[in-house]
């Protein structure tokens, strides 16, 4: 199989759909929910033998998301009104800022503004404009607070 080369834009939609499920059922595993993305989204990359190519940054995504929840969501925190948790949050807007800031704080080659442009293009699919609205206020408020660090 060859490996295709893929637009990291493409990647992290996939990051969203493979986080979605893990974040509802703590009965699937990573594993289960990467080849269910690639199977509806491309099963050219599954051969005969059931073995998928996943994308090393799509892992890395993944995986970072899902080890640094806790940090990611106590950097959210500070930038929601006073009334506002966590827990408010729908999923969608939920894992889009995680994602973001994932990409913010641990992925170097990738600069803040486009993991903001990037959230707000998985927002205006996944979301609604309100949505859009806050998920690029809280980000753009979190980026201007790690360009003072």
């Amino acid at each position: 199989m060859s490996k295709q080369k893929i637009a990291r834009s493409e990647i992290r939609e996939m990051a969203f759909q493979t986080l979605f499920p893990l974040d509802f059922d703590q009965e699937i595993s990573k594993k289960d929910a990467l080849e269910t993305v690639i199977s509806l989204e491309h099963a050219n990359w599954l051969s005969e033998e059931g073995d998928d190519f996943v994308p090393a940054y799509l892992d890395t995504l993944v995986t970072g998301v899902v080890e640094h929840r806790e940090f990611l969501d106590q950097a959210i925190q500070p930038f929601l009104k006073s009334s506002w948790t966590l827990k408010r949050l729908n999923k969608t807007d939920h894992l889009i800022m995680q994602l973001a800031i994932f990409e913010m704080n641990f992925v170097d080659e990738v600069p803040n503004k486009v993991a903001l442009n990037e959230a707000l293009e998985l927002a205006k699919k996944y979301s609604d404009d309100s949505s859009r609205r806050f998920i690029n206020g809280l980000l753009s408020s979190y980026m201007a607070s790690l360009a003072k660090k």
